[in-house]
């Protein structure tokens, strides 16, 4: 039986992940875990993530996760959800300006900000909370199969990706106020800005396809 390993680092929706993953497990066992061998030795892995970025690396980097995260993603599928994916980026405007792994490019602007530049737009609230679509890149990446183009997922931050920063790894777009990166990847490493756990048929559909992913 294969083994997918959710990342726990006490900052995760850890919960909700895994049992999202139970329910389109087939001949897969979850297991939530911080040991890092442990975690090593799982088929596939998901570093999940809500809250603020600063405590999320803080406590990432407590655990020395950043070291597996990266041996992870050298030889076998990852997949990163909400501040999970923002962890993997260069680095957040949140909490003054925080370093991240800078596992893949990118850096992480504050709609408020984004807001001002880009009138008129006052009638969007921050967070950007709620279902939006999305729209892929490539729909033939495997993590999209079965998943209709513009399908809605649901949304909880006040962080982003500008989509003209994430050049070579934007996987797929959403608009809010303007348009940013709600999914990035590149080689076996999948990530998205939404909560595929929070987002029904189609945010299962994209869970099963992960643990069907081989991650070419």
């Amino acid at each position: 039986m294969k083994t997918v390993a959710v990342i726990d680092y006490g900052m995760g929706n850890l919960h909700s992940v895994a049992k999202a993953l139970e329910h389109v497990a087939i001949d897969t066992r979850v297991v939530v875990s911080s040991d890092p061998q442990l975690i090593l030795a799982a088929d596939r892995v998901v570093l999940p993530g809500v809250g603020a970025i600063r405590d999320c690396m803080a406590e990432l980097q407590r655990l020395g996760m950043p070291e597996v995260v990266q041996e992870v993603s050298r030889n076998k599928p990852l997949l990163a959800v909400c501040v999970g994916m923002q962890a993997l980026l260069e680095h957040s405007a949140e909490n003054g300006g925080v370093d991240c792994m800078g596992l893949l490019p990118g850096r992480l602007d504050f709609f408020g900000d984004a807001f001002i530049r880009t009138p008129p737009s006052d009638h969007l609230k921050v967070p950007h909370m709620g279902w939006n679509q999305v729209h892929q890149a490539d729909p033939t990446h495997p993590l999209w199969h079965e998943i209709k183009q513009d399908s809605a997922f649901y949304f909880v931050h006040s962080y982003f990706l500008p989509d003209g920063l994430a050049t070579g790894v934007c996987a797929a777009t959403t608009e809010y106020g303007q348009r940013f990166c709600s999914a990035v990847s590149r080689g076996n490493v999948f990530a998205t800005q939404f909560h595929p756990e929070k987002s029904a048929e189609a945010g299962l559909r994209l869970y099963r396809n992960f643990l069907m992913w081989d991650g070419n």
